[in-house]
């Protein structure tokens, strides 16, 4: 899939929310690795349009894409107005005498998937939580889904072979978790986990601890209604006015100075989640030096070229409990499944303990 980019397509909007969505659900996409590359597109109003995209990824080398509109229904859009956008009719030929293939997916349509989504909308609308044990709306689907998640599982521990058993039992979970989530065995070698941190984590969610993120991507793949149950909750800085005037008059990224805020406002004893960015790690890093803040567990997965791998080693030198993964690699899909392992296993204690 390498060389496959998938196009999501939205309408496009004066308001900012509908590209926010777009991009988080684009980063979503490339967390979950099946396509590489995957980008946004507007119909109207944003940019970059339908034909800026398609030209974009063509210059990046790739042979096929796939442009899927973020639409729920079939309709005008979708049916005519996009696809006259796209000029499937006049740029397919002229695509293919450079080697690519357009391919247009159908809209969201009515999934079981979306069922759940609205049905959590509406409970949370009313000041209830959803359902801890809904995946979907049929049983059958729930079924499905573990069964899914049972097979991942057992190819994912035949993939490691005898890996995990020379690991600490309690790191077992997190490096399932990681693999599952990135569909790359590579991570399990990657993943280093300082001697306590396990510990740290489970008993910082159990205490209802502040958790941190450096972007709001890490928020959204968290199960919040569980971590209330804890009394715990999830916070992220990164479009705090204050930062947003802070970075400016500080000239220092936005992440960096989210995460001198959260600072500000308190870390002990919390639990801190970087994905995406080196320069909160390094802020971070800086503070706990100063002995500014002493959180009880730093994740620390950014991911890139520049700042990425030097960032994580510098949390790993710190004296407090910590995960990151060493190189360039990593993301925020990274952290949530490290972060959600970690609250399995708080849940299961908790359990254990009432049986």
């Amino acid at each position: 899939m390498d060389k496959v980019g998938l196009i999501i397509i939205g309408h496009g909007s004066k308001l900012p929310h509908n590209r926010e969505n777009l991009e988080k659900l684009a980063e979503l996409l490339r967390g979950r690795a099946v396509f590489k590359t995957v980008e946004i597109a507007f119909m109207v109003r944003n940019t970059p349009t339908i034909p800026e995209a398609i030209e974009s990824l063509a210059k990046k080398g790739i042979s096929k894409i796939v442009l899927v509109p973020a639409f729920l229904a079939p309709g005008v859009h979708t049916t005519r107005e996009i696809p006259e956008l796209i000029a499937m009719k006049e740029k397919e030929p002229l695509l293919k005498e450079r080697g690519i293939e357009l391919v247009y997916g159908e809209p969201l349509g009515a999934d079981a998937r979306i069922a759940e989504i609205i049905e959590e909308k509406a409970l949370k609308a009313l000041g209830q939580e959803a359902r801890e044990t809904a995946i979907s709306t049929d049983a059958y689907a729930l079924k499905a889904s573990n069964d899914i998640v049972k097979a991942s599982m057992k190819l994912i521990r035949q993939a490691l072979g005898d890996f995990l058993e020379s690991v600490p039992a309690s790191h077992v979970p997190i490096i399932e978790r990681v693999v599952h989530a990135t569909a790359d065995p590579e991570f399990a070698k990657l993943l280093v986990i300082s001697e306590k941190a396990v510990d740290a984590g489970i008993a910082a969610i159990k205490a209802g601890a502040k958790i941190v993120a450096d972007v709001k991507m890490i928020k959204a793949g968290i199960n919040e209604a569980r971590l209330r149950k804890f009394g715990a909750k999830i916070l992220t800085y990164i479009d705090d006015r204050r930062a947003i005037k802070l970075a400016n008059d500080e000239s220092v990224t936005r992440a960096a100075a989210a995460m001198r805020l959260a600072v500000k406002d308190g870390l002990n004893g919390a639990i801190v989640l970087i994905g995406n960015a080196p320069t909160a790690a390094f802020e971070l890093a800086d503070a706990v030096k100063q002995d500014l803040a002493k959180p009880a567990l730093v994740v620390a997965v950014p991911v890139g070229y520049v700042g990425a791998a030097e960032s994580k080693e510098a949390i790993s030198k710190l004296p407090v409990p910590f995960i990151i993964v060493r190189g360039r690699k990593g993301g925020s899909t990274v952290a949530v499944a490290i972060l959600n392992a970690l609250l399995s296993m708080a849940e299961q204690e908790v359990k254990s303990k009432r049986e």
